[in-house]
């Protein structure tokens, strides 16, 4: 069995979700061929959802970590709320117990992905950090536990920001 945790960029184009979907199938292929994946994730919009459904379509099972008890009312867009709500159902969820979102949460939620993870997937276009508890950071942070870390950036990937 092999944990795989993610972290990466909400703002991915519209072209880049397919490309992106495509490269995590083809990472995460010969892992569920061998055994049993379980997915660790935030869930949030872009890399951390586009993961999620992998992990379900390639038959590995998906552990949600929630930042704080209000993250689905104060951060999960209307548009993003029907996948988000489905992803939670098909998971186990871990609910950090920040009472509101934020920076805090998020970083601690990123130290709950690197703890648990075998490895790290980071859908992440190489820039470096303009904020603690981003994608970079969760790089750096993995890098330095240990975690092997994948990066995800395929030809003709985009951000809309």
């Amino acid at each position: 069995m092999v944990t795989i945790a993610v972290t990466g960029h909400m703002d991915l184009s519209p072209d880049s979700i397919p490309l992106v979907r495509a490269a995590l199938d083809e990472l995460l292929a010969p892992l569920t061929a061998v055994g049993q994946v379980t997915g660790i994730s935030c869930i949030a919009r872009g890399a951390d959802t586009l993961f999620a459904e992998a992990v379900l379509a390639a038959g590995g099972q998906l552990h949600v970590v929630i930042p704080s008890q209000d993250y689905r009312q104060a951060k999960v867009k209307p548009d993003h709320a029907p996948t988000f709500d489905k992803l939670v159902q098909a998971a186990d969820v871990t609910v950090l117990p920040f009472t509101s979102a934020g920076r805090e949460a998020y970083e601690a939620a990123n130290r709950v992905l690197i703890e648990r993870a075998d490895r790290l997937f980071a859908v992440w276009d190489g820039q470096p950090p303009t904020s603690k508890g981003g994608t970079a950071d969760t790089v750096t942070q993995a890098r330095a536990a240990g975690v092997p870390v994948d990066i995800i950036w395929p030809n003709g990937a985009t951000r809309t920001k």
